[in-house]
């Protein structure tokens, strides 16, 4: 019998670890993305925190979503400019962040740290392009010395500019946290198609569902799984079929009872295809 996938859930790093590490109980799995948008959350204290109620409830740490200070503007027009490791003027600071984020990750066991890279350039002659990827590098060989792997989420840049960037980069530890809503809602890749080039380097995989841009200007919009186009039965399949054996971690960005009840439905349309 091949090996049954497991699903996780998206959970952030706040005030109150121990609450947000058992809600993943809550929903009676047993991992989870521990996602950080502020840096300065990565302390002794917070990581002794977060093992104690791992340890506590039983749950795994998959990966340590790691954001990063300063402005991200999430549609077309200003994300260039405000996201990931691309704007010159944040880069510096971010790369640092993130290095940050990585000893964090290591502080609490989790295998690898996850990110947004930025709208990464289509040339590879971009002016921009070769300080992203000096950047990104110095992030990736700073996990490498932790023992972890660094995943590329996808989502502001093709499959292809992704992969080149990867190969750029040059790292043995580097992978991709594969967000099919994100390729759909950017307007870069069918996700499914998006596996012959990105499947090999699968580190994690995003339950989220959405739909492609109809406004130049804004990314297309979220959906509760099974309402956008993403078709889960072909991807987990495929993702199978390539060896993927990692979780299937549901994101849902929204908030409060209507988030809850859409990662409960989710985890029933998943669990069929596990």
């Amino acid at each position: 019998m091949a090996e049954r996938l497991r699903i996780g859930v998206m959970m952030t790093l706040g005030s109150n670890v121990r609450e947000e590490i058992g809600k993943v109980r809550e929903f009676g799995l047993d991992n989870c993305q521990l996602n950080c948008w502020d840096p300065s959350q990565y302390t002794d204290e917070r990581a002794a925190q977060v093992r104690a109620a791992c340890a506590e409830f039983g749950v795994e740490i998959t990966s340590l979503w790691t954001g990063y200070s300063g402005p991200a503007v999430w549609n077309f027009v200003d994300g260039p400019a405000t996201i990931g490791l691309v704007p010159p003027e944040h880069r510096e600071r971010r790369t640092a962040e993130l290095i940050a984020g990585a000893e964090f990750a290591a502080k609490i066991e989790a295998p690898c740290i996850s990110t947004h890279a930025g709208f990464l350039p289509e040339n590879p002659r971009d002016p921009l392009y070769e300080g992203t990827i000096r950047a990104l590098r110095r992030v990736a060989e700073r996990c490498r010395e932790l023992g972890l792997g660094f995943a590329f989420e996808t989502g502001q840049e093709t499959p292809v500019a992704l992969l080149r960037a990867m190969r750029d980069v040059g790292t043995d530890n580097l992978g991709v946290n594969l967000d099919p809503a994100n390729l759909l809602m950017y307007g870069k890749a069918n996700p499914v198609d998006a596996l012959d080039l990105l499947g090999p380097h699968l580190m994690g995989l995003h339950a989220k569902d959405g739909d492609y841009p109809s406004d130049p200007r804004e990314l297309g919009p979220e959906r509760p799984l099974g309402e956008g186009r993403v078709d889960f039965p072909r991807l987990v399949a495929k993702a199978k079929a390539m060896g993927y054996r990692g979780s299937l971690t549901i994101e849902r960005e929204i908030s409060g009872d209507r988030q809850i009840a859409d990662i409960r439905r989710a985890i029933e349309l998943l669990t069929p295809l596990l």
